[in-house]
């Protein structure tokens, strides 16, 4: 079907072609600062899509579109956060008001955005609807990505963060369910303004909260989640009588805790640790790896099984460079304090998504703060804490022009990626390219060499730069195993506000976009590839993913709609069976 007119394809654009039309004003911040504040929603849901292009009817009457933004941002559970986001712009926010306005008067993208080509046009995508209406963020769990064969066939789990739920999907029946995650925690998000879509009804409402999923060897499946309130610790993390918080007490409190579902038993088990657990990857010794600010923790699971046991099962390790390079961390400097020539340095540092490198058991932190830069290097050595030792890596400032770093993952060669918030780009680091790895020069822009920058094309704003990009990229994998089809050691980053994975080819530098074209609103945070059959070409491989937005009711098709889960293929050709 061909549409009659420019506006009406238009309708069938991503978010970030219509967000296009926007116009970052002058004013007290300024250009970067705007995009960086605009960038902020894409965490939860996409800007320029239907929902936020045309505000709701249910806002009600307001004298001008400024009076009806200010309103609307203070709406939801969400509200709180975005009112005060919102309001930090200033006078500048009126842009989103202009924005709404010409676009009510017929303002539409007049770049269309280009046509699936080459390999793109082979990919097959499959999705199945899962969980509830109201439930926002999901992750998935379909393997041990360790060994992609494992659970072939399988059920793929999901961790639903706003309706506590374990999601399920049994792809050879295409049937779905939801599994209760228990919780002693307070109730959370029982307060909340009313919402435009919703009113009254408490859909956040929750105790267990969960987030990150990961399966290990047995198919059972990890994940974080609030296990008790967060301010009561066990003693044995502030005490000293653990070796962890005798060397490097944490801070506290910790929001979320570990649970662990085993399929077989169809029970759950209550892991209570000291740090604060999110994002996590298996490392090759079955200790499951957290990240969090300022410091990496794990929990080995195979210790846990044998004991039962959460205080002897964990660790956890600040990041301390060696500054006075004799190979090992002793008596260390605070981050405050200035770089003494004759003691170790410890530093502040987000690790909001980690990795483990296969070549070495190393493993990798990337925060993903408005301003992080930095990429962080930990090995834990063969006695942590007393062992842990750490690196860190920031680009240097040509390299960088808008700062927010975003995910990071490994290659099976040892190659680095980190996705770019800011700036919307693609990185690979090579450490074996680093003439110094430790000394009073190695705290951070001491290895311009190990960086190479992948530009990602794309949309930007109307009358700026080209380097303020309309899409973010939310986190990155390395599809190691070749579950996706296009290769080994593909590298992948969720772009959550064009409806696409967007694909670097690691031998020739190639940039693909995977498309998922309706219904609009694919937004990816987590991924998992499987193989199912390795000798049944691309139909027995796959690589998982879902609709992750805090917000389903924004994707195609408004409220009611479900989230999706999400199943990408690569064949040899467009027309191959």
């Amino acid at each position: 079907m061909v549409a009659p007119d420019g506006r009406a394809a238009a309708q069938v654009y991503p978010a970030n072609y219509w967000l296009t039309l926007l116009r970052l004003p002058k004013g007290d911040l300024d250009e970067k600062d705007m995009v960086i504040e605009t960038k902020r929603c894409y965490s939860c849901h996409q800007v320029g899509d239907p929902a936020t292009r045309e505000l709701t009817k249910n806002l009600g009457s307001y004298k001008t579109s400024l009076e009806k933004w200010d309103r609307h941002t203070t709406m939801g559970p969400s509200g709180p956060g975005m009112a005060a986001n919102f309001k930090a712009m200033g006078a500048q926010r009126k842009m989103y008001a202009d924005w709404t306005d010409r676009i009510a008067e017929g303002a539409f993208p007049k770049v269309a955005p280009p046509r699936p080509k080459g390999v793109e046009r082979n990919i097959v995508i499959s999705m199945w609807d899962w969980a509830l209406p109201t439930s926002r963020r999901s992750d998935v769990a379909a393997t041990d990505e360790r060994t992609p064969t494992m659970n072939a066939n399988g059920l793929i789990y999901g961790t639903i963060q706003g309706s506590d739920i374990l999601a399920v999907l049994d792809p050879k029946k295409n049937e779905t369910s939801m599994i209760k995650i228990p919780s002693n925690g307070p109730v959370i998000d029982d307060k909340t303004p009313d919402s435009p879509y919703w009113g009254t009804e408490k859909i956040w409402q929750r105790q267990a909260d969960p987030r990150s999923a990961a399966m290990d060897s047995h198919g059972r499946v990890w994940l974080t989640a609030r296990t008790r309130a967060p301010q009561q610790q066990p003693a044995f993390c502030k005490d000293g009588s653990n070796k962890y918080s005798k060397y490097f007490p944490l801070p506290g409190p910790s929001a979320r805790q570990v649970e662990m579902y085993d399929p077989k038993t169809k029970q759950f088990t209550m892991v209570d640790t000291c740090f604060a657990a999110d994002h996590n990857k298996f490392d090759e010794k079955d200790s499951l790896v957290f990240g969090q600010n300022s410091a990496i923790g794990w929990v080995d699971t195979a210790t846990f099984d044998k004991t039962h046991d959460a205080a002897a099962s964990q660790g956890w390790c600040p990041a301390v460079l060696d500054t006075n390079g004799d190979g090992k961390i002793t008596e260390w400097t605070e981050p405050n304090e200035a770089v003494d020539p004759k003691k170790d340095h410890r530093i502040n540092f987000g690790c909001y998504s980690d990795a483990i490198n296969p070549k070495d058991g190393s493993i990798w932190c990337s925060g993903i703060g408005e301003h992080d830069t930095t990429l962080v290097r930990l090995e834990r050595g063969l006695n942590p804490p007393q062992t842990c030792k750490a690196e860190v890596y920031v680009p240097p400032p040509d390299k960088m022009r808008i700062p927010g770093s975003g995910g990071v993952a490994i290659g099976s060669d040892g190659s680095v990626w980190q996705n770019w918030r800011g700036s919307h780009e693609i990185l690979k680091f090579d450490r074996s390219k680093c003439k110094v790895l430790n000394g009073q020069t190695a705290t951070g822009q001491h290895c311009a060499e190990g960086w190479t920058v992948y530009k990602t094309p794309g949309p930007t704003f109307e009358g700026g730069s080209e380097d303020q990009s309309t899409d973010m990229f939310y986190l990155t994998e390395v599809d190691r195993d070749n579950t996706l089809g296009l290769g080994e050691n593909v590298v992948l980053a969720g772009d959550v506000n064009a409806d696409s994975f967007f694909v670097v080819m690691p031998k020739t530098g190639e940039m693909l976009t995977l498309r998922v074209p309706y219904p609009q609103g694919f937004h990816s945070r987590h991924t998992s590839g499987r193989i199912d059959d390795p000798h049944a070409g691309w139909k027995g491989r796959g690589f998982w993913s879902s609709y992750s937005m805090y917000t389903p009711w924004h994707q195609e098709g408004g409220k009611g709609s479900r989230q999706k889960i999400v199943k990408f293929q690569a064949r040899p050709n467009p027309l191959a069976k």
